[in-house]
């Protein structure tokens, strides 16, 4: 008896704790700065201008367009863009201030609950596609701002395909577990032993720009993990490593380069595709020159993998050699026989970090599918690569993409024939074409 009344207490107790856990985790106070009466459809009236302005520098640095407008859709936040996961398509809302399909008969509080919170208009819980993780730093007066950015933006009449997961992701209500584990409830708050260059860095980095969003592991069921901006698969991309590592970080870039990558799409050698190529031509090359030196030393700040290179394969071997003879006819034209690339045009692929990832992802998706860089006010043609699925066989891919990560200094491990006809799959691009 004494034994169950011990066990009985305390499952009492750890009820109790999860409970307050679950308050605390879920509790949206600080959303109470806000208006929760005027509605968004409400015409606006002697607004401050300047305000207006940083609300849409805010909606740009939090890169609102990329996922809530559809390319060649009916408007610019009007929703209807499919974001891939691993546990299915998430249906990005339109978030005009259109009464019927957007947002217009929402409060500055409810809208203030939604992108810091999570929580939809009724109380449902919002799927993390929805950076509110990242978004719960984001400042009153920032926050205050974009609503005001919102409300004047077109209002487009556009009925968005309601998201319908697979069981058991269809439970909303779960999610208030997913929130517990790794939703952190807090403002962001300045570490007082920093700049405040660093600080500004981290408010962006952390919050607005989500970075972590991409550049950080998930673990299964789509958390963060604790390997912070240090790399993460993204079905056919890879985005890589953010951190001072010198080896397949950042940590070998100037704050300057670093910027000009920001700015430009491009550096001295990298050239931003797939979906950084979009933030870059959505979000960081609009942003001011203080504020990308701000993230470039935050991020030269973060302590990063262990990664370190290991031994470089020796360029006699089956693979190297029949990956150079591809490279020397299919891609020095452009990238050059030393690998330096043409600047702004084609990545340098020597001392590259993203091309030594762990994961080359990124490179045999370009390679199959060919991509763009980013298109920015500096750079507003940017370079194109085409696609070489119709002309490499999967052997042939799989060596180049070896070759490349193992030459002009490069060391990474190799890449197989299985794994290029996995990606093929998945970019579902037909074989090789037949020879004649």
């Amino acid at each position: 008896m004494k034994k169950l009344k011990i066990v009985g207490g305390v499952v009492v107790v750890a009820a109790v704790v999860a409970g307050v856990m679950l308050y605390q985790n879920g509790n949206t106070e600080t959303d109470n700065v806000a208006d929760n009466v005027t509605l968004a459809k409400t015409p606006l009236q002697n607004v401050d201008a300047q305000a207006l302005a940083r609300g849409k520098y805010v909606a740009i640095a939090g890169d609102c367009v990329a996922c809530h407008t559809l390319p060649g859709g009916k408007g610019a936040f009007s929703g209807g863009y499919k974001i891939d996961t691993p546990f299915g398509g998430i249906y990005a809302s339109n978030i005009t201030p259109d009464a019927q399909d957007g947002i217009g008969n929402w409060t500055e509080r409810e809208f203030f609950n939604a992108v810091r919170h999570g929580k939809g208009k009724n109380g449902e819980n919002l799927y993390p596609a929805m950076p509110y993780n990242a978004y719960v730093k984001v400042s009153d007066r920032d926050m205050h701002d974009l609503w005001l950015y919102m409300r004047s933006v077109e209002p487009v009449a556009n009925k968005v395909t309601a998201t319908d997961l697979p069981f058991p992701y269809n439970i909303r209500l779960a999610m208030m577990g997913w929130n517990l584990l790794f939703f952190k409830n807090a403002p962001f708050t300045a570490d007082s032993a920093q700049t405040a260059q660093y600080n500004r860095g981290a408010y962006l980095v952390e919050g607005l720009e989500h970075c972590a969003a991409c550049h950080t592991p998930k673990n299964m069921i789509g958390g963060d993990t604790s390997a912070y901006l240090q790399g993460s698969n993204l079905g056919v991309w890879h985005a890589p490593e953010i951190t001072r590592n010198t080896y397949t970080g950042i940590g070998n870039w100037s704050n300057e380069q670093v910027v000009q990558y920001l700015k430009t799409g491009s550096n001295h050698v990298a050239v931003a595709s797939g979906p950084m190529a979009e933030a870059v031509t959505n979000s960081t090359q609009h942003l001011t020159d203080d504020d990308l030196q701000a993230i470039a030393t935050y991020l030269k700040a973060q302590k990063g993998s262990d990664n370190k290179a290991p031994a470089a394969l020796t360029a006699d071997s089956s693979l190297m050699k029949q990956g150079a003879n591809v490279y020397a006819a299919n891609c020095s034209a452009c990238h050059n026989s030393n690998g330096k690339g043409i600047p702004g045009l084609a990545a340098s692929l020597a001392n590259n970090p993203g091309i030594v990832a762990p994961d080359a992802t990124t490179l045999l998706t370009t390679v199959l599918e060919g991509g763009r860089g980013a298109v920015t006010a500096s750079n507003p043609t940017s370079g194109a690569m085409p696609s070489f699925a119709w002309k490499l066989s999967d052997q042939q891919v799989a060596a180049a993409v070896t070759y490349i990560r193992n030459s002009w200094g490069n060391a990474a491990p190799a890449v197989n024939e299985q794994q290029a006809t996995e990606m093929r799959e998945k970019l579902h691009l037909p074989a090789q074409m037949a020879s004649q």
